[in-house]
């Protein structure tokens, strides 16, 4: 017993000198890393303290349950868990996740029947659901995307959720990985002579008869990576503050000069405007890139607001895309 304790107070020590941070510090016993309280400051700076890694975590938020499973920690709970298994395929969910309602409206009674000792949230989420959230589990904040900082911001969501979860390494390794995936994106774009490129990247969903059409800036999460792939974005418009999204309809597409048209729809979930709705449409055959045949769709299952494995999926398809 006294062996134990003296461990557990030289770890914790050891972690106090290593970083000052919440990060664990590194530890050939398990079981005394496990144990280690952990401390962040989440997007809302607020001080979460955890008497251990969480284990049993509820994800409101799809980016958050992919970097969950990237990670290795499989979520006991997600909201649309069946919205989810269509658009992100990069990191899947168990079929023991339960679902726990809507992004945006989750269900706090089947989240507090979980028991989570954690649940992961947005700044999109409603400040009273968190509020309601907070009287069953710590709830951890992160910011859903930053126009101004996309690609780091979707770094700082991943190192805060492995932080929390006691996967801190893994986090720098999933980041290490991203790093590479693009650089190497990069150079094959580069030596099949696309650089500079030019394209545009979008998706659309009807409604009634009415088409509407999202065009990702250079501020969105797709847009900055094809932008450090060494593309250039056609479309020059501003976005919102936080994804960097620009709302359109056909005719301003009409604005969008000759390039390679990326698009990503799903058959699951709203099916493709583009190739369906559109393509007998006058205005849509007579835009540059459709008489050029350089519309791509993207696969399925590429979330497009999501962390490092969603965004390399898209690399790869984008990168297939412009040298295809």
């Amino acid at each position: 017993m006294r062996r134990t304790a003296i461990a557990l107070v030289a770890a914790a020590l050891l972690g106090l000198t290593a970083c000052g941070t919440s990060e664990p510090a590194a530890s050939n016993d398990a079981s005394v890393a496990a144990a280690q309280p952990v401390s962040l400051t989440d997007a809302r700076n607020k001080k979460l303290d955890l008497k251990a890694p969480a284990t049993k975590v509820v994800a409101l938020e799809w980016n958050a349950a992919e970097n969950l499973v990237s990670l290795g920690v499989m979520p006991v709970g997600v909201a649309d868990t069946k919205g989810y298994t269509n658009w992100v395929t990069a990191a899947k969910l168990d079929p023991s996740v339960k679902d726990v309602g809507t992004r945006g409206e989750a269900s706090v009674d089947a989240i507090v029947a979980l028991n989570p000792d954690l649940v992961i949230t947005t700044t999109d989420e409603a400040a009273n659901t968190i509020t309601q959230l907070e009287k069953a589990a710590p709830v951890l904040v992160v910011r859903g995307a930053d126009a101004k900082n996309a690609i780091p911001q979707m770094k700082t969501n991943l190192d805060l959720i492995g932080q929390a979860v006691g996967k801190a390494e893994q986090a720098k390794q999933l980041t290490a990985d991203f790093d590479k995936a693009l650089a190497d994106g990069k150079q094959k774009i580069s030596d099949a002579g696309k650089a500079g490129t030019g394209f545009t990247m979008a998706d659309g969903w009807k409604q009634g008869s009415t088409i509407s059409i999202r065009m990702y800036t250079s501020g969105s999460l797709l847009g900055a990576v094809a932008t450090e792939l060494g593309l250039k974005n056609g479309w020059t418009g501003a976005g919102d503050k936080d994804y960097g999204l620009a709302q359109t309809d056909l005719e301003g597409l009409t604005k969008l000069p000759d390039g390679n048209f990326l698009y990503i729809a799903n058959k699951n979930d709203g099916g493709d405007v583009f190739g369906g709705d559109l393509a007998g449409n006058a205005i849509w055959k007579n835009l540059p890139f459709v008489k050029t045949d350089k519309v791509h769709r993207l696969p399925d299952g590429i979330w497009m607001f999501g962390g490092p494995k969603s965004t390399e999926q898209f690399i790869d398809a984008a990168v297939q895309a412009v040298t295809s």
